[in-house]
């Protein structure tokens, strides 16, 4: 799993606990933008982590979502070396929640500047599930074009648009369902929302 610079960690943070709740096997790794946009956006969550090093922000973020950092594997963005840099290591999946329109931009163009735009490279070229969970608003004809560019290379694109038939109580409830809404790609089961059964 990567997590980008782009706003809506809080949805990174519930995709994340999920995949662990369901016992997959799971590596994360944090761009840098995204280590800045948590030190913000937990900051308005209660934490003040805005002088904190990166070690601190990424333990504060994993314990804000009730993940302890046994159950994963964090690796860090410059690590090209890393397994699943290559296609010979067979991953399961990723997904990329939130991705920022510079990393969309970045996996459209073939341009691998870290290890979240390697896998999403590997897991394209390989032809296994690739999931991005893009969140910008509002979208340019170049961010169209490159998602665009990347679904008809095989990635499959889950919005951060949250449904609200489902009659959310608060935002948690809103974030359950485009972190729901991921894992229906990926092929996991959760509870994390009530489906629409009919009228």
């Amino acid at each position: 799993m990567g997590i980008s610079g782009a706003s809506g960690s809080i949805y990174g943070g519930r995709l994340l606990r999920a995949l662990v709740e369901t016992g997959q096997e799971v590596s994360v790794c944090f761009s840098s933008g995204a280590v800045e946009v948590i030190r913000n956006e937990e900051y308005d969550a209660g934490l003040d982590l805005l002088g904190a090093h990166s070690d601190q922000v990424l333990e504060a973020f994993l314990a804000r979502h009730d993940i302890a950092p046994r159950q994963l594997e964090v690796v860090l963005p410059a690590n090209m070396g890393h397994a699943f840099a290559s296609g010979s290591a067979l991953a399961d999946a990723a997904v990329i929640c939130p991705c920022s329109m510079s990393s969309v931009g970045a996996i459209a163009a073939g341009i691998t500047r870290n290890l979240i735009h390697r896998v999403a490279d590997v897991m394209l070229k390989e032809g296994r599930p690739l999931v991005v969970v893009p969140r910008e608003t509002p979208l340019s004809e170049i961010h169209l074009r490159n998602l665009l560019t990347i679904k008809k290379a095989g990635a499959q694109i889950v919005p951060a648009m949250p449904a609200f038939y489902h009659n959310p109580q608060g935002i948690d409830d809103l974030v359950d369902f485009v972190a729901g809404k991921a894992l229906d790609v990926l092929g996991v089961g959760h509870k994390l929302f009530q489906r629409w059964e009919g009228r």
